[in-house]
């Protein structure tokens, strides 16, 4: 195929899936599911691992976080390791552990989830999708299951113009009285109880469940999320642009994947290369599963059981840290540096801040610069006005948590954590393709 047709096929790939992955448990679902297709093999954390030279491998954590790695036939001792690392967690409303608001409709209790652009939430067709935890009464067991409702089920509707006349010049939103979705008129004869209602969906969704009747079914505990039901789309005049929830980050964990998938082709691959989708960066990455929890580090010390070999490896070792970026929006120009502006479809985003919120250094710029020149992909720069706060990723807190040198890079987005995000058509092929560069070069990294 040529280029312009390969790039067609990544974003209709990429664009389904999004789709599928409306939480970080569907998305790391999905990415299992197509790493098992390919031949990756599924290790369990409670098992004891046996690795071979030029095998395939990926595991899970929380059912929200992977990682999947190619153990190349050249020792890592001279090669290190190449990583890519992303988050599967956007910003969204999250249910609350007991949600049911019931006066004349019924309306669930969110939290917010991340630092969310709350405005673009009214108005929009909303589902629910998460993991559900159960016990089935007859066994007295327990499970966990995913769910997603698929269909519109929710609203959040907006104050009318006539009631808040100020609306266009000064509205603000309270989290906790303005956005409780509304699913239903409260009728006396309607389902109240909100885990009655998930047991329900959960034996329509999963056939396996349908020895169970819904009275032995006990919803227990969720984690669930509201979404758009709006699918992703490829749009622009001359199709420019994808517009989509939870670019941030699902794109970049697309692109990981791709690019994984490309190195995992050859025959005996040399290098070893991994793939890190974490969950819970965007509330701070502080948890089990997330960039500051131990699973990458746990991991590299059962691939390099031997301390002093394991810091040989990531002294020549490299880490791209994935995440969107942002792009110069034509409307607001003014809020970026004026010699440090992305433009959508220019080529992907080195991020670069004084005060390590990104973890790129000049070393680190320099080795991704000339991978990107390898595949003629154009790069741009990022640096934040310094007025303004910045943003910051898994890159420096992977770099602090295991030592090795990393870099910040990303696609160019407008709408950054809103419900609706937008990046260019061709940015997510082109970061895949310098991903790709990066895992088939073999060879330690180092200056």
């Amino acid at each position: 195929m040529t280029s312009s047709q390969l790039n067609l096929e990544f974003n209709k790939q990429l664009l389904e899936f999004i789709q599928c992955s409306p939480t970080p448990f569907h998305a790391t679902e999905n990415m299992a599911s197509t790493l098992e297709k390919k031949g990756f093999e599924l290790l369990r954390e409670g098992d004891e691992w046996s690795l071979s030279a030029g095998g395939k491998y990926y595991l899970t954590r929380n059912d929200s976080s992977i990682i999947a790695f190619i153990y190349g036939t050249s020792p890592m001792v001279d090669t290190g390791i190449r990583m890519v690392g992303a988050h599967t967690d956007s910003p969204t409303l999250m249910v609350k552990p007991q949600p049911e608001k019931i006066k004349e409709y019924f309306q669930l209790g969110v939290e917010v989830y991340g630092g969310a652009l709350l405005n673009p939430w009214f108005d929009r067709d909303l589902s629910i999708a998460g993991r559900v935890v159960y016990r089935n009464k007859k066994t007295d067991c327990l499970a966990r299951q995913l769910i997603n409702f698929q269909r519109p089920v929710a609203i959040i509707p907006s104050l009318a113009i006539h009631l808040d006349r100020e609306a266009n010049k000064n509205r603000t939103v309270n989290p906790q009285t303005d956005i409780p979705p509304i699913l239903f008129n409260a009728a006396d004869d309607e389902c109240k109880d909100f885990r009655k209602l998930l047991a329900q969906q959960l034996l329509s969704e999963h056939s396996e469940l349908s020895d169970i009747e819904v009275v032995d079914l006990e919803v227990l505990d969720y984690e669930l999320c509201f979404y758009d039901t709006q699918p992703p789309a490829q749009i622009g005049l001359h199709g420019d642009f994808i517009a989509a929830a939870r670019l941030d980050n699902l794109l970049s964990c697309f692109c990981g994947l791709q690019a994984l998938l490309n190195a995992s082709a050859d025959d005996n691959p040399a290098q070893t290369c991994m793939l890190v989708c974490t969950d819970h960066e965007e509330v701070g990455s502080a948890s089990a599963c997330g960039a500051q929890g131990p699973m990458l580090q746990t991991t590299l010390e059962r691939m390099l059981p031997d301390g002093q070999a394991r810091a040989q490896v990531i002294s020549r070792s490299l880490m791209i840290s994935a995440d969107n970026a942002h792009g110069m929006h034509p409307n607001y120009a003014s809020r970026h540096d004026n010699n440090h502006t992305p433009v959508l479809n220019r080529g992907p985003v080195l991020k670069i801040n004084a005060n390590q919120r990104y973890a790129t250094n000049s070393i680190t710029a320099a080795i991704f610069r000339r991978w990107c020149a390898s595949e003629n992909v154009p790069l741009q720069s990022f640096v934040t006005r310094t007025d303004l706060g910045c943003g910051s990723t898994i890159g420096p807190i992977t770099a602090t948590q295991i030592g090795v040198q990393t870099l910040d890079v990303g696609v160019p987005t407008f709408a950054m954590h809103s419900i609706r995000e937008l990046a260019g058509a061709q940015d997510g092929y082109d970061l895949s393709r310098v991903m790709t560069a990066c895992f088939k070069h073999d060879g330690p990294v180092n200056i």
